[in-house]
Order: C-alpha cells, then sequence, then structure tokens
C-alpha cells in the first residue's frame, strides 16, 4: 500500500445545505477518481456514502462519510457530511478533522439558509473553502444569480474560476479562466472558448487576476505594469490566496452528468491546502492557552479521534485522523484523555461501508479501527513518554427533548445499555433521568434526530421504543398555615395499632425545599417515633393534594399527639404523619408551581418582531434584547411547558435561521386556568 506525505493529501469536507447534492457529488468525485466503477443513485440508495438503512430510506445523509480517492499521486480524504440541521454534530466532528472545505450549492435554490450556516461555521474553523455551484442542468439553474446571491451574502472574495456553457437541458461542460479554455463532454474534451461567452470570461478572468495579483508584491508589480502573469504564477498566487482565506473561487458543474468533476477534483488538489500547511491546535491547561504545534510524520504519534459507531457486528468502531508520526496495526498506544493504555488492532481505511486493512497510518492520514476498550469521541491517541492533547471537536449543545418509553418489559431490560451506546456513539445526544416526572429523557438537536436514534436502536440493539414529549416536573406547594391532626387507631385481636400526630404547616419562600421540625413537648410523642413520622411527612409529600406533584416550600412542625405503650409502633406514627400531611395540605390553599426557564434566542434581525409576539403567545416574559453581528439576542423567561417543541416552532418562523439555549430558572405559581387543565387532565387519567 502506498504511503503518502504531507504534501500529497488533502483533507476535505463537503458542506451544504439539505438537498443541493453533496452525496451525488462525493459519487462523481469518487467515479472520476477511479475509486469506483460505477455511479450509485441517492433515489436508489446505491451510493458509497449514504449506506445506512436510515438514510437509504430517508434518502438524506444522516452520519459522516469517509470517502478516499487518489488524484495525481495525492490521496484525497473526502467527507460527505449531512445538510439537514439536526445532523450538525457530523458537520462540526468532520470539519475538525479537515483542512479545506467544498461548499455546495444548488445552481436552482441559490444560496439556502443550510450554506449560511456552513459558511459560517467555515469561518469559525478558518478552513480554506471552495464553492461548487451543482446541478446546473436542473430546471431554473441560473449560475449568474447563484453568484450574485454568493457575492451578496459572502462578499467580493466569492470570485469564479469557471463558467458555465449552456444552462439547463442546455449545460455541456465549463470554461477555465485561468487557462481560457473550455471542457465538454465525457470523456472531457479541451476546446476554445465559445464566441459567445468570450466577452464575459475576459471580464470575470480580469478580476480573478486582479485579486490574484493583490496577494503578492512582485505579482503586482508585474500586474500594474502591464505584464502578462504566467499561468504558473496565477495558479500558485489563486493558491496562497485560498489557503490564506483571501480568495473563495467558485467552480460549477452537473454531479448527475459528471460534468466539471474532475475540474473539481484538480482545483482541490491545487489550491486546498495539504496538512503541512496547517498548525495543529492542541489543548492547552485551560481554553485560554492556545498552543499549536507542526506537523510531521518523524514526530511521536498524536491523533484524534472524531468519532466512534456502534457497529452489531463489528462491535466498536473509532475513526480518528493522524496529526504527528505513525500509527500501527497491533500496538499499543496511550490514551492521554483518559490516561491509559489503548491495545490497537488491526486498522482500516474506510470508504463508505467498505473496509480496507491497513499496516500504518501516518500523519495527515485518517483511518479507523475496531473494538477499543476505553476510547470515545474526543479522545487523544499518543506515546505515553510524549503526551499530547489535541483540541477536541465542540458539538451543539441538545435543544429537542423526549421522553423514550419502551414498548415491552424485555425492551425495558435492555434500554439503559442501548441508550447509553447511542449516546457514546453521537455526542450531541443527551440522556438523563427525570426523577420527579420518573421518565428517561433523550435529548438532542431536533425531532427528526430523536426520531433517527429510536430507529438506530432497534436496529441495532433491537429495543422497541415510543418517544413522547416529556411530562413538565410541575410541584405543589401551601399559600396558607394550616393545622392537622390525624389518629390512625385499629384494633384487632392480640396488639393493636395506634399513632397519634398534630402537625402545623406554613408556606416557605420559593425554592427552599421542605423543612420537617420537632417541637413535642412533655413526651406527647415518644423521641424514638419522631423519625417516623419525618418519614410519613416525607412520603407524603412526594405525591400533592391538587394532581399528585411533589410538595415544596413548606415546613412542616410536629407539635402535639399522642401514643399507646403497648400499640404503638414506628408504622403507626408513619401512618399518621402521611395523612395529617394531606389534610394539612389540603387545607393551606394548595397551588400548582410550574417550571420557569431563561431562555435566549438568537435570531436576524428582520425575525425579531415575529419571535417577540410568539414569545408573548407562549406566557414569556421579554427582559431585553442586545444586537450582535447583524443578529439579535433576545433574553426572556417562559414557562417550561410552553417551549417543548419550541425548536420547530423556531425553525419555521425563521426558517431555520434563528437558535437558542435554554437553562431552568426558578418555579412559580401556575395560573389558575393552566391548574385547572392540569388537574383536568390527572383526574381523566386516574378514572
Amino acid at each position: 500500500m502506498q504511503q503518502y506525505g504531507l504534501e500529497n493529501i488533502r483533507n476535505l469536507v463537503l458542506l451544504s445545505h439539505c438537498g443541493a447534492g453533496k452525496t451525488s457529488l462525493s459519487e462523481a468525485i469518487l467515479f472520476t477518481a477511479g475509486a469506483i466503477t460505477r455511479l450509485g443513485k441517492v433515489d436508489d440508495g446505491t451510493t458509497t456514502s449514504d449506506y445506512d438503512p436510515a438514510e437509504v430510506k430517508r434518502k438524506i445523509s444522516i452520519n459522516l462519510a469517509m470517502l478516499p480517492c487518489e488524484w495525481k499521486g495525492t490521496k484525497i480524504n473526502l467527507i460527505d457530511t449531512p445538510g439537514y440541521s439536526d445532523f450538525t454534530g457530523e458537520v462540526k466532528a468532520a470539519m475538525r478533522v479537515s483542512e479545506g472545505a467544498i461548499i455546495v450549492i444548488c445552481a436552482a435554490s441559490g444560496v439556502e439558509v443550510g450554506s449560511e450556516q456552513v459558511w459560517a461555521y467555515s469561518e469559525e474553523a478558518s478552513l480554506s473553502r471552495l464553492i461548487f455551484i451543482n446541478k446546473m442542468d436542473r430546471e431554473n439553474a441560473d449560475f449568474y444569480r447563484t453568484l450574485e446571491q454568493l457575492q451578496s451574502k459572502f462578499g467580493s472574495r466569492c470570485l469564479p474560476l469557471q463558467l458555465p456553457i449552456g444552462a439547463q437541458d442546455d449545460f455541456q461542460g465549463i470554461v477555465d479562466l485561468l487557462a481560457m479554455k473550455s471542457y465538454t463532454g465525457i470523456p472531457v474534451k479541451e476546446a476554445e472558448i465559445p464566441s459567445s461567452l468570450e466577452d464575459q470570461a475576459n471580464s470575470f478572468r480580469e478580476k480573478l487576476v486582479e485579486a490574484v495579483a493583490e496577494i503578492d508584491d512582485r505579482l503586482l508589480e508585474k500586474y500594474l505594469g502591464s505584464e502578462e502573469l504566467s499561468l504558473e504564477e496565477l495558479s500558485n498566487g489563486l493558491h496562497q490566496a485560498v489557503v490564506t482565506g483571501k480568495i473563495v473561487p467558485i467552480l460549477v458543474g452537473s454531479a448527475l452528468k459528471n460534468i466539471g468533476t474532475a475540474s473539481l477534483l484538480e482545483a482541490a488538489y491545487n489550491y486546498l491546502p495539504s496538512p503541512k500547511e496547517r498548525d495543529i491546535v492542541i489543548a492547552g491547561d485551560s481554553a485560554k492557552q492556545v498552543q499549536t504545534i507542526e506537523p510531521s510524520q518523524d514526530a511521536p504519534l498524536a491523533a484524534l479521534v472524531f468519532k466512534t459507531s456502534a457497529d452489531p457486528y463489528v462491535g466498536k468502531l473509532t475513526y480518528f485522523r493522524v496529526y504527528t508520526g505513525t500509527i500501527d496495526s497491533n500496538s499499543q498506544v496511550w490514551n492521554a484523555t483518559r490516561g491509559e493504555v489503548e491495545r490497537i488492532g488491526q486498522l482500516f481505511t474506510l470508504r463508505g461501508k467498505t473496509q480496507e486493512p491497513v499496516s500504518q497510518l501516518k500523519a495527515g492520514d485518517t483511518g479507523a479501527v475496531a473494538k477499543l476498550s476505553v476510547t470515545s469521541t474526543g479522545d487523544t491517541l499518543c506515546t505515553r513518554d510524549k503526551p499530547t492533547l489535541i483540541a477536541p471537536s465542540l458539538f451543539p449543545e441538545p435543544i429537542f427533548s423526549g421522553a423514550v418509553h419502551p414498548k415491552t418489559k424485555a425492551d425495558l431490560d435492555k434500554l439503559g445499555v442501548a441508550l447509553s451506546r447511542l449516546a457514546e456513539e453521537d455526542p450531541t445526544l443527551r440522556v438523563h433521568r427525570e426523577a420527579d416526572t420518573n421518565e428517561t429523557i433523550l435529548s438532542g438537536l431536533g425531532e427528526t434526530h430523536l426520531e433517527v436514534a429510536a430507529e438506530k436502536m432497534l436496529r441495532k440493539f433491537g429495543v422497541g421504543v415510543e418517544l413522547k414529549t416529556p411530562k413538565v416536573p410541575y410541584k405543589e406547594t401551601i399559600t396558607i398555615p394550616a393545622k392537622a391532626e390525624y389518629k390512625h387507631k385499629k384494633q384487632t385481636g392480640g396488639h393493636g395499632q395506634y399513632g397519634h400526630v398534630l402537625l402545623e404547616l406554613e408556606p416557605l419562600p420559593r425554592g427552599s425545599g421542605r423543612e420537617f421540625v420537632d417541637k413535642v413537648v412533655g413526651g406527647r410523642i415518644p423521641k424514638n417515633y419522631i423519625p417516623a413520622v419525618d418519614k410519613g411527612v416525607n412520603e407524603a409529600a412526594q405525591e400533592g393534594v391538587l394532581a399528585g406533584y411533589p410538595v415544596v416550600d413548606i415546613k412542616t412542625r410536629v407539635y402535639d399527639g399522642s401514643y399507646h405503650p403497648v400499640d404503638s409502633s414506628d408504622i403507626c406514627f408513619k401512618i399518621a404523619g402521611a395523612q395529617a400531611l394531606k389534610k394539612g395540605l389540603a387545607q393551606g390553599q394548595p397551588i400548582l408551581l410550574e417550571p420557569i426557564m431563561n431562555i435566549k434566542v438568537r435570531v436576524p434581525e428582520d425575525f425579531t418582531g415575529d419571535i417577540i409576539g410568539d414569545l408573548n403567545t407562549k406566557r414569556a416574559r421579554v427582559l431585553g434584547m442586545s444586537p450582535e453581528a447583524g443578529i439579535n439576542v433576545i433574553e426572556a423567561q417562559v414557562p417550561q411547558a410552553e417551549i417543548l417543541r419550541y425548536t420547530i416552532d423556531l425553525r419555521s418562523i425563521t426558517q431555520g435561521r434563528g437558535s437558542f439555549s435554554v437553562d431552568f430558572s426558578h418555579y412559580e405559581e401556575a395560573p389558575p386556568h393552566i391548574t385547572q387543565k392540569i388537574i383536568a387532565e390527572r383526574q381523566a387519567k386516574k378514572a
């Protein structure tokens, strides 16, 4: 197997809005580079990258897919990513291990929400990028309209490197503005530029050459002195401009007809950076200490794990990128994140689901290994004597939750293991148990994300679940002080039962919890029975008298009672304490408390009014608004019950351009109409 030097590798991520044709493009690239012998189709479920049954069924990418191929002696590690925003975690993981990005734009739909998002992510990650305007063969495809949108949204550094010949049914090929040649047909034929395009080509070339010349003083001098710049000078200058992010070249083609794919590969090879041209960010002692090291194949090993997948047949599959040194099959490495030794078995390179065994992988390359015992996503593998920590991917926080209900008793038994395996595989999924509602909550990035997770649990782990809207953890309390007495007395043959308790209840400020005080004097209740009263009161407080929710913010005093020297026991006082509390709660004018959340909504300025209007219908209190780089940040407090499906509402109001974060603030009294509705629902369930 051929080994590649750092300068002969390109790690590239394919990014786009959902449906712009990334997967078809990745298929065309693999075919053009000779890595596959026939072109698969998304609609038939035969593509290399969408092999997961859920992807075939939904006809969308859900997981990132590794698609290595070779072009002119250089290994191109292409990663196809999902366009659907519920699977942003996969996009972030793929971007973390890439130096360059190809942003795919549909010529008919133009710049869409997802295009703006992946552009913003690329800016954040300082990725060098190319733009590929795809689907030129489609109805309504318009290169020049899309170009205008790109330049108005992302700035004048987006410059065409190619122009299309024809459009829609008449799309035949491309004009290369650097070489000033046209390329049409399959196999590709080089020819002169059609005369109808000459003027346009000259004017666009002029802008491109000027932008390239501005990168380098020597080139600028030649250019201003009206000297012709050679193709080599232009190509080297453009490489520099793309690597530094000063120019983003725009290419054009059709993945389905496989037009423009070879030119795209050529551009990726020529202009996007190799691993050698990017320093490696390593994790310092604190987040502020950003340190970098140079990539090298001779240095000690440092590799970052960027994805883990649970395969029912192979077991756990760990995807990693080697940054320095070499990793060998059947060796031992040090997991610096966990501080443990890890045994490495057979290494693979992956192409879709195909695994090719390799003996070693060098710096700059990506691969996978099965059945690691301690390693998970974000860990660094290195040598023990020179431990390094590479900064891991930063994943988005989950914002959409569902309550997981197992379908059968057998599913319940396997549920815990399946959920923890899922969360290990996908860092954007979180699992927790909500004690107040007794539900297991699965949180992710959206409804589709959770549905796919549920399908995966059934397919991979044989666990059938239903996802429901989580219950809101309401609480109950009292508003006025109350007194209550209960005598538990039973006479049967032999010993009887006797416990007698008098309680005082008083409301406490919000967030105080529950207090229990012993104020009994003169031994009216012996000291050894007081803990039993406390236990009874505590157990009864788990279910309030209004709608059966836990009772909080009350102080309970036991101040009197009586006992029987023979018939009294712990259990009698426990029952008496519980029943006395229930009577006291009913007399204390009980109310329902609902959880109030702090919410921060980030939206483009145009949507601010709509969002505030929508929040007002959700009983929210808008606290303030602050602008941040063309985006408004709205802060509000809103009842949890109103925003259980806010992800869906926000997406539809802002067409996917808004985002939000939420955390718990406090409990406050629920309005009477809400209280009545909840009590009625509770009674209906009991009936």
